[in-house]
């Protein structure tokens, strides 16, 4: 009895050393592996260091995150340089005017929002701050910049944490009164915005590709902006552009985003040109506004909310729910050469004041088109009449939509053609094109 009492005594007193064993080589093996992360001098001691002016070369390695650049210098990596913040605030901090970062992998920020935990964070005064060749992973905002003059992100892939919910992320580019950037050939996906933009003015994006996020360019009260030559896909709205003017939205594309392709929300006196929307197909389960807009069901390749004096011209809208919609006193708009190709709806319009889509005798391509062309001048000789009277009266009360194939509304219908006098105000292109405008690739 003894013996065997104390044979279990041992064994337990075997077992409990063997448990603590392994607690210690695995805290061990967790602190050896931190410190192998340090790598030389601390990197903010090299910053230090540094002169004005100077290039900072960091080795390739992992390096401890949260410095601050507080003074004109470049910060280069050598391939595999690695700056890592391990969950806690921003990346780097850049208080100096004339800061470059380059070549470098920035990861691991802190994810609390309201402190604007970051890749990179520009405060005021960090001016002509130029961010090129990083890469950025797992960080709650990209690049965050406010109250800056020439700001440039060149060439840098954002991706943020997909484990995050959309709306708990930060945006691969956030900029508040910002003056005089560019951003081009940057690659964001998996944050909550590619980009917004708010209170800024002068502002270029280019050939950025914008993928998995809420909205690929999100512009708000900046105005004089290009977005130029930009892709989005698999987003909600690909580009929104609210409350803005003078904009320059040329040559972008939007393919396969959920609830529109453009949006246009109080943007006047711009110019909407030779973009590229197609497989806008609305998302189930879509619900609620934001900044007035309704989000979810149909699928908007272009929406234009209450804004005046553009020109759309040039653009392919194309295999979508809805070609366009346009509404809430959305007028003086020229929109012309313009190809409306097998969307599901071409035009929804709901307004009192009738509308011609024609410019200089050419409206638009319509592939629902059923006139003809007796001269061969290519441009159909009976107007194009998208909706009538019934359509804007189920737009108006959806559930009527119950009567559509009724007798009755039937009747109203063929009054209407019988009868252009009592056909109400509506959208009408006078010149319809009778084929694709020259340099527009559409599949027919």
């Amino acid at each position: 009895m003894l013996l065997g009492m104390r044979s279990g005594a041992f064994g337990a007193l075997c077992r409990a050393a063997v448990a603590l064993a392994v607690v210690v080589f695995v805290h061990g093996a967790h602190a050896g592996a931190e410190d192998a992360e340090a790598i030389g001098p601390p990197l903010q001691a090299l910053i230090d260091a540094a002169s004005p002016g100077e290039t900072v070369v960091v080795p390739a390695g992992v390096h401890y995150g949260g410095v601050t650049v507080d003074k004109p210098l470049e910060l280069r990596g050598e391939p595999g340089a690695i700056i890592d913040a391990q969950g806690v605030g921003d990346v780097v901090r850049v208080s100096s005017p004339d800061v470059t970062l380059r070549n470098l992998t920035l990861r691991n920020s802190g994810y609390n929002l309201t402190e604007m935990n970051a890749g990179v964070h520009g405060e005021k005064g960090a001016d002509r701050l130029h961010v090129e060749d990083c890469v950025m992973e797992n960080v709650a905002f990209g690049i965050w910049l406010w109250f800056l003059e020439g700001p440039r992100a060149v060439n840098n892939r954002i991706h943020g944490n997909a484990d995050v919910r959309s709306p708990d992320r930060g945006d691969g580019l956030r900029l508040y009164a910002v003056h005089h950037g560019r951003f081009e050939g940057n690659d964001i996906r998996v944050v909550r915005d590619g980009v917004y933009v708010d209170t800024s003015s002068n502002i270029e994006f280019l050939n950025n590709h914008f993928e998995d996020l809420r909205y690929g360019i999100h512009y708000m009260y900046s105005h004089d902006g290009r977005v130029v030559g930009n892709t989005s896909t698999g987003t909600r709205s690909g580009f929104a552009l609210m409350m803005s003017n003078r904009l320059e939205i040329v040559g972008n594309r939007s393919t396969a985003d959920l609830n529109y392709g453009i949006l246009l929300n109080f943007v006047n006196s711009s110019v909407i040109a030779d973009n590229e929307v197609s497989g806008v197909r609305g998302w189930a389960g879509g619900s609620g506004t934001e900044h007035g807009i309704a989000l979810g069901g149909e699928g908007k390749a272009l929406f234009v909310y209450n804004s005046v004096n553009n020109e759309i011209r040039g653009n392919v809208f194309a295999d979508s729910e809805m070609g366009i919609h346009l509404t809430a006193g959305s007028e003086n708009n020229a929109i012309h050469d313009n190809a409306f190709v097998r969307n599901k709806y071409q035009v929804k319009y709901v307004g009192r004041s009738g509308q011609d889509w024609s410019h200089e005798g050419r409206g638009n391509y319509w592939s629902d088109y059923l006139g003809w062309d007796l001269d061969g001048d290519g441009i159909g000789q009976v107007p194009y009449q998208p909706t009538d009277g019934i359509d804007r009266l189920l737009w108006m009360y959806p559930m009527a939509e119950v009567l559509l194939n009724s007798p009755a509304v039937l009747v109203l219908r063929w009054v209407q053609r019988a009868f252009p006098v009592l056909r109400p105000p509506g959208v009408h292109d006078s010149h319809p094109l009778m084929a694709p405008p020259r340099g527009l690739e559409v599949s027919l």
